[in-house]
């Protein structure tokens, strides 16, 4: 493989996932882990990832205030407009991070009066500009990678709440697999949020779709809702809904 086909390769890989593992592409791309390592210092020096030890992080978290380098962002405000249908008054509503959902965090009705949880670092300072929203913050350790706080307080707090709903921005999603992540702390406290909202709706561009990480979220008959950017009566759905998902 060619250093640009590499290279291609892997921010691909970033943009869909977010953080990539040097052994993980040594492992899919069949070659050594020097020759990542030396793709992704270069990578990072024309500014297109951040390198860290052991592999990259996607520059989009680091961004996300000023909407610079976000993949596929039109896609992500489409996901957000559809997630507005499943927000109503009075909600007690509990949100993960990632730049969907801080899509969805900038355009909620000014209207809108309802409590949102989230331990998002990004996500909180938007809710906390809205007028009507009383935001709480899920504090503990930040995981600088996600920009969301991990940890087994985090995790303490989040039982301690039953939210109506649960916004869930993913990095992989399968019928096999259920919702998976590559990150042990951030699948941690997602899997606690999962099991203590009433319903969860992930949201995802469809190319996240199956595909698959290495760490489980859930499994697939414990998501209600799939939002993606797509009409929802598209033939890449049938076999979600046929599990008893609703597509947005």
């Amino acid at each position: 493989m060619l250093k640009r086909e590499r290279q291609a390769f892997i921010l691909k890989q970033i943009n869909l996932h977010n953080r990539v593992l040097s052994s993980d592409l040594s492992t899919e791309m069949q070659v050594s882990e020097d020759t990542i390592r030396r793709d992704l210092l270069e990578l990072s020096n024309t500014d297109k990832l951040i390198k860290v030890h052991g592999g990259a992080l996607s520059k989009s978290f680091h961004s996300s205030f000023l909407r610079e380098d976000i993949y596929q962002l039109d896609a992500k405000k489409m996901i957000a407009n559809k997630a507005l249908n499943l927000i109503k008054d009075g909600m007690f509503v509990l949100t993960s991070g990632g730049t969907t959902i801080i899509e969805l965090a900038r355009i909620l009705p000014v209207e809108l009066k309802a409590t949102f949880f989230t331990g998002s670092i990004p996500a909180a300072y938007e809710y906390a500009k809205h007028p009507n929203i009383e935001v709480i913050f899920i504090g503990d350790k930040i995981s600088k990678g996600s920009q969301i706080t991990v940890g087994g307080e985090a995790i303490m707090k989040i039982n301690s709440i039953k939210p109506d709903l649960c916004l869930l921005g993913v990095n992989a999603i399968d019928l096999t697999n259920g919702v998976t992540d590559n990150d042990w702390d951030v699948v941690q406290v997602k899997k606690a949020m999962v099991e203590a909202a009433s319903k969860t709706a992930v949201l995802t561009i469809t190319e996240k779709m199956n595909t698959c990480q290495k760490l489980k979220i859930c499994e697939i008959n414990q998501v209600a809702y799939l939002i993606t950017e797509m009409d929802h009566q598209a033939d890449l759905f049938k076999a979600y809904a046929n599990t008893g998902i609703e597509i947005l």
